[in-house]
């Protein structure tokens, strides 16, 4: 079974979004995703600056045993990136929760709003 921190919101795409305390948005990928993927070896990040709607993808995370894209949750504009992942992509594996990919600056909060609490996003993965 996964862990599902229930402080934070959760896109059917298994990505996570935490708020922090200065308006912006950080995203990473859940338990779930970093298990299915299986050992990360590769993470692309998108360039600060860049903006991206809810949904659109951001960048990829490679492991041995695909590739895949990772989205944004949330719409805005890319305020940081987490060099440290890029460095050591195994950091998704080893602590998916405080592993964050990219920061976005919300360009509409409701798109956080319409995200999955933590019992709703058991029920997906539980499908």
């Amino acid at each position: 079974m996964s862990l599902i921190p229930s402080e934070l919101r959760y896109a059917e795409s298994h990505e996570w979004v935490r708020p922090e305390a200065d308006g912006a948005m950080s995203i990473g990928l859940t338990d779930h995703a970093q298990k299915a993927l299986g050992d990360v070896v590769f993470v692309e990040l998108p360039v600060i600056g860049k903006t991206f709607e809810a949904g659109e993808p951001v960048g990829t995370v490679e492991s041995v045993k695909a590739a895949s894209e990772f989205y944004a949750p949330v719409g805005g504009e890319v305020i940081a990136v987490n060099d440290e992942v890029a460095e050591d992509p195994e950091l998704i594996n080893q602590e998916p929760y405080d592993t964050w990919l990219v920061r976005l600056k919300p360009s509409n909060t409701s798109d956080y709003e319409k995200l999955l609490d933590a019992t709703a996003y058991q029920a997906v993965i539980a499908e």
